[in-house]
């Protein structure tokens, strides 16, 4: 049976890892460098990387504090921010990244998600989407949930994942930092219209979420959050012990210390 995975997220502003509600009022977390190693060695399946003002700013993705996180890490990499072409993928791998997430990019430029996934696979090609209701319709948002694109979302995530997204981030934003809940009725609509992994980002806000979570949606591949570990709330190793003990696949055979 395949395992359920827990991914913390590192929102890096500045070189500083920040956390808001809503994507916005932004407050000073920590090192992205120190949070990286810690997640790295207590736990974590994955983590993602995100320069959360890259594409706002319209610069791309700051490199340099990239490839000293990459090297803390001994687990997968996935990042994203300021990714526009297929060589801000080649840039962002060479830097450490096992996986590239594409959001405006690939809104901007749709043919980005083909060609990328044409060069590097499909495995390394994450769509993330920002998904806000819009009277009653899922609507795809751009520029770190600034923009309403106009789109609807499922069938955006369903022509991108046609074109080679090997996995789906969908981020809340009705959700984001609220800790209410991940947004199932949301997750449900993605996970019926495509059969790729699909991650749930946004409303985390107890270590009971992810078992309602996964429990709900057993078609969810993982959970992944941000303020619930980066404060200490929710330690990841009770949090798979939780799991576990409700029944639900993780990985427990790394050490917890």
């Amino acid at each position: 049976m395949i395992t359920k995975r827990i991914i913390p997220c590192l929102d890096v502003k500045d070189g500083r890892v920040v956390k808001g509600v809503q994507f916005q009022g932004l407050s000073d977390v920590s090192s992205p460098v120190e949070l990286a190693k810690y997640y790295s060695e207590h736990g974590a399946d994955e983590l993602v990387f995100y320069d959360i003002t890259a594409s706002a700013e319209g610069r791309r993705l700051f490199t340099d504090i990239l490839c000293e996180t990459a090297r803390t890490v001994f687990i997968p990499l996935t990042v994203g921010g300021g990714i526009n072409t297929v060589d801000d993928f080649d840039r962002v791998l060479k830097c450490g990244a096992d996986k590239v997430s594409v959001n405006s990019g690939a809104i901007r430029d749709p043919s980005l998600v083909r060609e990328a996934a044409k060069r590097y696979g499909d495995q390394c090609v994450v769509l993330s989407v920002d998904v806000k209701r819009v009277n009653g319709e899922f609507r795809v948002f751009a520029r770190g949930g600034r923009d309403d694109t106009g789109m609807e979302a499922i069938g955006w995530i369903k022509r991108c994942v046609a074109d080679g997204a090997g996995e789906i981030v969908v981020n809340s934003i009705d959700t984001d930092g609220v800790r209410g809940g991940f947004d199932r009725e949301m997750l449900a609509a993605v996970c019926d219209a495509v059969s790729v992994p699909v991650i749930a980002s946004g409303g985390a806000g107890c270590a009971e979420d992810f078992v309602t979570l996964f429990r709900e949606l057993p078609k969810v591949d993982a959970g992944l959050a941000a303020s619930i570990f980066h404060f200490g709330e929710v330690k990841i190793g009770d949090l798979k012990t939780l799991l576990a003990n409700a029944g639900i696949p993780v990985r427990l055979e790394r050490s917890f210390v």
